[in-house]
């Protein structure tokens, strides 16, 4: 059985807590590996390491840097597609969703390739009579990183380019459920040429957490995951002074308006809600059919969904995999109980799927006559389950975002370009999608979401990641005038 051991210093790190977890491949429930979880000691030696790194990478030159970056975009790109092989044997999404979420990760080391732009600062010239004023931005030191399950390649990578390009080391602490796609992004840093303790992995459950967010020489945390343990390290982290991002949960509504063209908006939310086994922040999970369009939509929604080919993600002919763990697919399957027992009109039932061997599979669902009162609606499932809220008008859907608790993406469908421009505009979400059911940007943009969606300072990646791993510093200067001060400088008199 392989261990899957901590990277430290640039090399690997073997555990010696005693502790580890199974780590199972989804598609077949067979365990593939042990993952060794770190102690109190290797966490602190993790940040030791990490902090003498930075006293030497914080003054490397930009030029340097930047070196290094485009030789680590590289080395992702030209190992993507194990990177995806991993994603899919510990994680199960399709090979397809796994080369996706390679493509989307590698977008944020190219960004990170321009960050002489980004650190560009302002000067001003005599702002007072020889007196001249201007700004830099600087790293933080060391900066932490807690990731999910559900991207364990992209999400390491919305922080790790940033990081490091700014001038910080980074402690990454993946999810225990699918590590092996993480380890091979860290230890392809190092072969690009990071120097040892840059970039170090340390994996563990709530003891490495509690300790990075505690420690006093980590400066930041990124988090992202579920709301309750997002607000859990917004607040524990800040209480230690450090700076913190943390992304939590969705419930994302899709508005379908009666003009919208039906085959568009139903492929797009077959898309959304089940990609992935809808195992995603930014999966659809409610569509809200105004009007007249509810009858057409589900029919056409359900038509699409007869034609799903659900299995191991190995295979080709696979278009969703199995759920992360066996917990998670029953889980989902209760809620579905619970909105079946409720009322809800169950259009496609996912746990009358059938499948020949032991992986956590479990079929898609799609849930009519959904009301707000229901735990299918109030609650984020986190699965391959769709629920349909029937409403009269607009400004219905538009009541039924603003009053959810989350924020991170809403979409509207429709051929009338004033409603999408007013809801752009009405939307209480971060991120909005016309006729775009997942609106995550691109890596030149930053991701987030308001409400309960996000606690913290900033967004993630692009612009706003910048700005989270440093800080702003202005100078103001004042040179003596060489005319006036020769004598006391000790410069020659002009004749």
């Amino acid at each position: 059985m392989t261990t899957i051991n901590h990277l430290i210093d640039g090399i690997e790190s073997v555990g010696t807590s005693g502790i580890s977890k199974p780590v199972f491949n989804p598609a077949t429930g067979e365990q593939t590996a042990e993952l060794a979880m770190a102690n109190v000691a290797e966490i602190d030696a993790a940040i030791a390491s990490s902090q003498a790194a930075f006293e030497q990478w914080r003054h490397t030159s930009l030029a340097r840097r930047i070196k290094l970056m485009h030789a680590y975009r590289n080395l992702v790109e030209a190992n993507a597609d194990e990177i995806a092989r991993r994603l899919t044997a510990e994680h199960g999404k399709v090979t397809s969703d796994a080369q996706g979420e390679v493509a989307r990760g590698i977008e944020n080391i190219e960004y990170a390739c321009g960050i002489a732009e980004m650190l560009k600062g302002d000067y001003n010239e005599s702002a007072s009579t020889g007196v001249d004023v201007y700004s830099v931005r600087q790293p933080l030191g060391v900066v932490a990183g807690i990731t999910p399950f559900n991207f364990p390649a992209m999400v390491p990578l919305w922080m790790i380019p940033n990081a490091l390009a700014t001038g910080n080391t980074f402690i990454l602490k993946p999810s225990e459920r699918d590590p092996s796609a993480p380890m091979l992004i860290a230890e392809l840093a190092q072969q690009a040429g990071f120097p040892p303790g840059v970039l170090n992995v340390i994996n563990g459950d709530k003891v490495a957490v509690d300790r990075l967010m505690e420690h006093p020489d980590v400066k930041a945390v990124s988090f992202v995951g579920s709301s309750p343990i997002a607000k859990y390290v917004y607040e524990t982290s800040s209480s230690h002074g450090k700076r913190v991002q943390a992304l939590g949960g969705a419930k994302n509504h899709m508005i379908v308006l009666p003009d919208a063209d039906i085959d568009l908006a139903a492929d797009s939310a077959v898309s959304a809600a089940y990609g992935s086994a809808g195992e995603r922040c930014m999966a659809i999970s409610v569509v809200v059919a105004v009007g007249e369009v509810a009858d057409p939509l589900v029919e056409a929604i359900k038509t699409r969904m007869q034609n799903l080919v659900i299995g191991d993600g190995t295979d080709p002919a696979s278009e969703m995999g199995p759920l992360i763990t066996a917990e998670a697919r029953d889980r989902v399957a209760r809620y579905i109980g619970e909105g079946a027992a409720a009322g809800a009109t169950v259009v496609v039932d996912g746990r009358a799927a059938s499948f020949d061997n032991d992986g956590f599979f479990l079929g898609v669902t799609l849930l009519d006559h959904v009301t707000t009162e229901m735990s299918v609606y109030t609650d984020e499932i986190f699965g391959p389950v769709l629920c349909v809220v029937r409403v009269d008008s607009y400004q219905d859907g538009v009541d039924l975002i603003s009053n959810s608790p989350w924020g991170n993406g809403a979409a509207i469908f429709t051929r009338d370009g004033g409603a999408a421009r007013r809801f752009q505009t009405d939307a209480d979400a971060g991120m909005v999608g016309i006729n775009v059911p997942i609106p995550v940007p691109v890596g030149y943009h930053s991701f987030g979401g308001w409400k309960d969606s996000l606690y913290g300072d900033t967004t993630m990646y692009g612009p706003e990641g910048v700005r989270f791993y440093t800080k702003a510093k202005v100078i103001t200067s004042r040179w003596p005038d060489p005319a006036t001060s020769a004598v006391d400088l000790g410069f020659p008199q002009n004749d």
